[in-house]
């Protein structure tokens, strides 16, 4: 896939306060599964402002964060920095840039919604000679289709659909993605590492977060968060597609407050 540096341009920011949190449990998951005991090594690919990184770290001896986009390193270097974590390394570099640019072993590799921006298959070939025998490759995302949805805590879910015809009015019905259009997946992630040495990955679920709530600037970041939402994207309409986002949302909830259901916590766990 050609890499376009403004993918997510003036997103960065906006990351931790706008991107639903994977699984609470899902340190115990990957701890359990992979017997993981504070020592090893873990490389998280993608990591942008270091959500992954950052809490997974202290399940091993050292860390790795790699990311193309200066300023989503920035921001994992200063959220790591703000708990005080100290054994992470942060890399700039595409995936397709490894094993050169974060040179192996490592016990686990991770992908936090990032694999299909990737060269997929050459990607978990890459990763495959990196890992250490009896270490995995993880891909993360969030799963909401044929999940059981909770109940709200109280607030109204965001309205996505309102909102996204709105971006569309501002920038047209194509998605967009830096100065073109996002990446086309030819095939599904579990195909992507059948096809590589890493085989078929197990699939496991683990229960995301029920009662997840924003506030309306919270919520204007998580779409501003989005390749397809990315501010750069607006121009100098920026501020007036903001306004217009905040007034929407004011007009939904007095409170100023929505609640997100992106699903549970899918993972895509593939053993060496």
């Amino acid at each position: 896939m050609r890499y376009d540096p403004t993918f997510y341009a003036g997103a960065a920011v906006h990351y931790r306060s706008g991107r639903p949190p994977y699984s609470p449990q899902l340190e115990a998951l990957l701890a359990e599964e992979l017997g993981l005991d504070g020592s090893g090594r873990l490389l998280d690919v993608g990591c942008g402002p270091g959500f992954l990184t950052v809490r997974l770290a202290s399940l091993f001896e050292d860390a790795v964060g790699l990311d193309p986009d200066p300023a989503m390193i920035a921001e994992g270097r200063r959220a790591a920095e703000e708990r005080a974590i100290a054994n992470i390394t942060w890399i700039q570099a595409r995936a397709e840039a490894l094993p050169a640019a974060a040179p192996g072993p490592y016990r686990l590799v991770t992908f936090g919604q990032s694999f299909y921006w990737t060269d997929e298959v050459p990607v978990a070939e890459a990763v495959y000679d990196m890992v250490e025998p009896g270490g995995a490759l993880v891909l993360l995302g969030h799963h909401a289709a044929g999940r059981v949805v909770p109940p709200s805590p109280g607030p109204p879910r965001i309205p996505h659909d309102e909102i996204r015809e709105l971006v569309r009015n501002y920038l047209g019905s194509t998605g967009r993605a830096g100065r073109s259009t996002p990446p086309v997946q030819a095939l599904s992630l579990q195909d992507a590492l059948a096809r590589s040495r890493f085989g078929a990955p197990r699939v496991i679920f683990a229960p995301g977060v029920p009662d997840h709530v924003l506030d309306v600037e919270g919520v204007l970041s998580n779409y501003f968060s989005m390749s397809f939402a990315a501010p750069h994207l607006f121009g100098d309409r920026v501020g007036e597609f903001a306004g217009e986002l905040r007034a929407l949302l004011s007009g939904r909830s007095p409170a100023g407050l929505f609640w997100d259901w992106p699903g549970d916590t899918k993972v895509l766990l593939a053993r060496k």
